[in-house]
């Protein structure tokens, strides 16, 4: 009965042990899902950083053809009002 005692407790060990090896294994699988993950999060930060740089460069990109724009719109207005007087005055001769 007593060898039957110490065979029992001897048994416990090795499945506590075997579930403690388990146990570590699957933190050690969750740690590296986690260190995964947050590299992943890294990546999209940096990635969603360079896209916003991007969006600023071709926002004052797109500012800066709008004011070459408007400056070439308001040089015609004038070049079409100077042709406008000009062909005023010859009708009038």
């Amino acid at each position: 009965m007593r060898k039957l005692t110490i065979a029992g407790f001897a048994m416990a060990a090795v499945l506590t042990a075997g579930c403690a090896t388990t146990d570590q294994g699957s933190i050690d699988e969750a740690n590296a899902t986690a260190s995964s993950a947050e590299q992943t999060a890294n990546n999209a930060l940096n990635t969603a950083n360079s896209a916003a740089s991007s969006a600023r460069t071709a926002q004052q990109t797109a500012e800066e053809a709008l004011a070459a724009a408007r400056a070439a719109q308001k040089s015609a207005d004038e070049a079409n009002e100077r042709a406008r007087r000009m062909l005023e005055r010859s009708s009038q001769k």
